[in-house]
């Protein structure tokens, strides 16, 4: 009997082994996780622990539950002429629940803060890739036309879009342009309303 090949390797089985661009890809990512993870504070932790322990279904489900059987308690008790806690309209209820929604917004809020400056972290780990990734192309299309202009066999003709990208854009100046953009296009709708406001009515 003919032996049979082995199986190919599962690229998604754990201990896969990848090419090393992208295990270095790889590792940077985790890297920008674990470093986030190792400079949050104690607090920090214990307000994320705090926040998806609040943002689980069964919180809501119970925070129901117990506003309702105080309110049908009280109100019952309160119904039959006895002495109650908190009586129609339940203001120690309303108190309690607003107090709980501030503590609820201080840790959202902390915790989006906290998220925050890995997204920030993302942005520039992206933006610097976005911009080694323009200067790699620029290059490619460099050599790509040296060697168009230097092999006998390709005819030689200009390309002026060809060697405008093969110059590396520079980011500094890319930015004062977005930025003069952006000022213009706001000072245009700035201008509009009063142009609108000036003209006469029908």
């Amino acid at each position: 009997m003919t032996p049979q090949p082995p199986p190919a390797p599962d690229s998604n089985a754990q201990g896969a082994i990848f090419p090393p661009h992208i295990e270095e890809t790889i590792d940077a990512i985790a890297k920008l996780h674990a470093d986030h993870e190792r400079q949050a504070t104690a607090m920090e932790r214990l307000v994320e622990r705090l926040t998806n322990l609040f943002a689980q279904p069964w919180f809501v489900a119970v925070l129901t539950l117990i506003v309702g059987a105080w309110m049908a308690g009280n109100g019952l008790w309160f119904g039959l002429g006895h002495t109650v806690l908190d009586p129609p309209p339940f203001y120690w209820m309303q108190g309690a629940l607003a107090l709980a929604a501030v503590y609820m917004t201080s840790l959202v809020l902390t915790t989006q803060r906290r998220a925050s400056r890995l997204a920030i972290q993302r942005e520039r780990l992206t933006l610097e890739l976005a911009i080694l990734a323009e200067q790699k192309n620029a290059k490619i299309i460099q050599l790509l036309e040296e060697l168009r202009r230097d092999h006998p066999q390709i005819p030689d003709r200009s390309d002026p879009i060809a060697e405008q990208m093969s110059t590396p854009a520079d980011p500094g100046a890319v930015l004062e342009a977005i930025k003069e953009t952006h000022e213009t296009l706001m000072a245009e709708d700035a201008a509009m309303p009063a142009t609108e406001s000036d003209s006469p009515g029908v």
